[in-house]
């Protein structure tokens, strides 16, 4: 008799319990809708308004300040007229040859640097394992596992959706939400305004921001007036600005230019 009549009990705070499940369920997919409903409207702002930073932008500021107290920063918001055709060809055609094909996303080029990054993942294990049981066989402490180096596919939207509103994190949930962004990107922008927006905020080397301040940082001049050969050069830093902005005319970067500078005259601008 006891057992029966605490049944009634029991199924009550079951009920209680879903119901407070479901409730929470609700209110995570209401604040995902609101999320992607101020992403929508920030982008669509940016049909008329000109981004004053980006979240890559901001997190670089407090580094600087954090690491050195001050913040030495260069940028300078120029319209895609005052950007030279040169730039903009070579930015193409070293970052993302396919730009004016696309629909933000290159599928292709994700799926190889899948299958890349997977191959190095399995190779750095393999590395890992036989440092390991070396130091074990030899009464030592095993040595810090090594991390694999992650080679991206990314568009030129996908970089811009990444450096306006989200960190350098590389997980699932910030990919999606990469995704997510590009195509909202590339559904309320054109092309030409994509890269007018991603050339002034591209980074170029330690707090420098812009087409504008990349050409004066390093060659003295306007980015309107940035010829085939400077244009070149500042497109393969790209991937690594503040590397290559040691040695911004090292052999590599000078060889690497002029391959970027061939591929370039048959670029079509947006």
């Amino acid at each position: 008799m006891g057992a029966a009549k605490s049944l009634p009990i029991q199924s009550g705070r079951g009920v209680g319990v879903l119901r407070q499940l479901v409730r929470l369920l609700g209110l995570l997919v209401i604040c995902m809708l609101s999320l992607q409903l101020y992403f929508v409207g920030r982008v669509a702002l940016m049909r008329w308004v000109d981004p004053a930073s980006t979240s890559f932008e901001r997190s670089e500021a407090w580094r600087l300040l954090r690491e050195q107290g001050r913040i030495e920063w260069a940028q300078e918001w120029v319209d895609g007229e005052r950007i030279s055709p040169h730039l903009k060809r070579a930015v193409i055609a070293s970052e993302d040859a396919g730009f004016t094909r696309h629909g933000g996303v290159e599928w292709d080029a994700v799926e190889k640097a899948w299958d890349k990054n997977q191959r190095v993942q399995a190779r750095v294990e393999r590395l890992n394992e036989q440092a390991e049981r070396r130091a074990v066989s030899r009464g030592r402490e095993p040595p810090p596992a090594a991390v694999p180096k992650i080679i991206g596919g990314s568009t030129i939207t996908q970089q811009l959706a990444k450096n306006l509103f989200l960190d350098g994190e590389r997980t699932l949930v910030r990919k999606s939400q990469e995704l997510a962004i590009t195509l909202t990107l590339e559904a309320l922008l054109d092309k030409r305004r994509i890269l007018e927006i991603y050339l002034n905020h591209v980074e170029w080397g330690e707090g420098v921001f812009g087409a504008q301040a990349a050409a004066r940082h390093y060659f003295r001049t306007d980015a309107a007036k940035l010829g085939l050969g400077p244009s070149a050069r500042l497109a393969v830093m790209l991937p690594a600005p503040k590397r290559f902005e040691q040695r911004p005319a090292s052999p590599y970067v000078v060889s690497r230019a002029a391959t970027i500078a061939a591929r370039a005259g048959a670029v079509q601008l947006p």
